[in-house]
């Protein structure tokens, strides 16, 4: 065994060599060395301390920057898209080389439902009319899946690493808030500069309002907690109020109806509001509007609110099916997903095409001043006719299964669960992951990874809770 004083010298060595390596190459110009410790320091990390990467790339999600329409029609998050790759590898290595992950997690119902999906992803490539964009797309959605739904589970085995997990991504998050708000406040908090000053952190004000809506009802919940310190409550409240702020100023309408929308799901599940009595309201929904939608119709082609500086006004444009651009471009982008489907109804175009084959399937009646043939301004606007289009009827109702399955679970493991800190937990994130289902008839982002971590990340919470948590007294606190 080496001694105290060999290990020094060797440390010596060692750091003295790449001293003398560094400025041989920055002598060459060869400046790419500068980050070799970086990369060293981070392998290290993954081989040992796997949980602590999966932490690091939480952390850096919220502050990574895309990079799109590189060569071949790929998109780059860095720095962390390469970091997830690199867990999902290490990862496969591990369970490849022990032979062993956890066949609870394996079997869950909400695992296999999420295995289903990817099936199909993976099979709709071999009929795809882009066949490297499909591949790169199914490569992404998997990366995203062990990394932060089959790696998270176990890493989720602490419940301190739950927490851990939500108030690593809320600290950067708000922090983006912050950078947002004081660039936004030199433009007078005017409409049209809230559409892009939180760049470069977010590619627009869509998807900086349905991010920060999904971690909007955590630190809400948060709140409730009875194990907090005054200090932790006075910090809590500001960060609320910082998101606050960044969800106003965001000018992004469909984050404000996801976090209503939520609102009324959290009083369903705390009302303890039977099934078939929900069933009952949205059939009585349904047969309401195809009774009088002719009456809906005309009542909504009345408002012509466009959207608007005045926040009241903004609010009110929601609703503006006849002139706001932005509302009648959505029903454009869905009616051309709907009449790819009707082409190719069982195997779509291929996952991640849409933008590149929607443009045909425009109607002229429904071009808006923002209609465009080159696929540069958003995808299908919808997470439910996107995979309509791209992979067929089977994409759309693997997607509803994993809904509704995690759904059924998150409500049944909330009644159930005994320790309150844990519920706390598991409403927030429910609360959290709904608006983005309800984001998600508006707009879809699972193609970026400040969507894909929390969105997979709260199922794996779901999952840890249920198979690791779910008997844990009320003495063992999570926060």
């Amino acid at each position: 065994m080496l001694s105290q004083a060999d290990i020094t010298k060797w440390l010596y060595w060692l750091g003295g060599s790449f001293v003398v390596a560094l400025g041989f190459f920055i002598y060459f110009e060869q400046f790419w060395i500068v980050g070799l410790p970086i990369v060293l320091a981070i392998v290290t990390i993954a081989l040992f301390k796997l949980d602590w990467l999966f932490m690091l790339i939480t952390i850096l999600t919220p502050l990574s920057v895309a990079f799109e329409d590189l060569p071949g029609g790929f998109g780059l998050s860095l720095p962390t898209e390469p970091l997830i790759f690199g867990l999902m590898l290490v990862f496969l290595f591990r369970v490849f080389y022990d032979g062993y992950f956890d066949s609870r997690v394996l079997f869950h119902p909400l695992t296999i439902v999420i295995i289903l999906n990817l099936g199909w992803i993976f099979i709709t490539i071999f009929s795809s009319e882009e066949p490297l964009v499909s591949v790169k797309f199914f490569l992404s959605r998997l990366w995203y899946v062990i990394g932060f739904f089959f790696i998270a589970t176990q890493v989720f085995k602490n419940p301190d690493n739950i927490r851990r997990f939500l108030w690593f991504f809320i600290a950067p998050l708000t922090l983006v808030g912050v950078y947002t708000v004081i660039i936004h406040s030199t433009h007078n908090f005017a409409s049209k500069p809230a559409h892009w000053v939180m760049q470069p952190f977010f590619k627009d004000h869509t998807s900086y309002g349905a991010i920060l809506a999904m971690y909007y009802p955590i630190a809400w919940t948060y709140l409730w907690s009875k194990n907090l310190t005054p200090t932790t409550k006075v910090v809590v409240t500001v960060i609320m109020l910082l998101l606050t702020a960044a969800l106003i100023f965001s000018y992004t309408r469909a984050a404000w109806v996801s976090l209503v929308g939520a609102l009324g799901i959290m009083a369903v599940i705390l009302l303890r509001v039977r099934l078939w009595v929900i069933g009952l309201m949205l059939v009585s929904v349904a047969v309401g509007y195809f009774a009088f939608e002719e009456q809906i119709m005309m009542k909504l082609e009345q408002n012509r609110q466009d959207s608007s500086d005045d926040l009241a006004e903004h609010v009110n444009s929601i609703s503006n099916v006849a002139t706001d651009a932005s509302n009648l471009e959505r029903i454009n982008r869905w009616s051309a997903a709907l009449r790819m489907c009707e082409e190719k109804p069982l195997m779509g175009f291929g996952p991640g095409t849409y933008k590149f084959k929607y443009a045909p399937y425009q109607h002229s009646s429904q071009l808006t001043i923002i209609s465009t043939n080159f696929g540069d301004l958003g995808n299908a606007h919808s997470e439910y006719f996107g995979p309509l289009a791209e992979m067929g009827v089977f994409g759309l109702l693997t997607l509803l299964a994993i809904i509704i399955v995690a759904i059924y679970k998150f409500v049944m493991v909330y009644h159930r669960l005994k320790n309150r800190e844990l519920k706390i937990i598991l409403m927030g994130v429910f609360l959290g992951w709904c608006t983005y289902l309800i984001h998600g008839v508006l707009n879809n982002y699972l193609d970026l990874d400040k969507a894909n971590v929390p969105f997979w990340g709260f199922l794996a919470i779901l999952v840890a809770i249920e198979i690791y948590h779910s008997d844990k007294s009320e003495e063992v606190t999570a926060y």
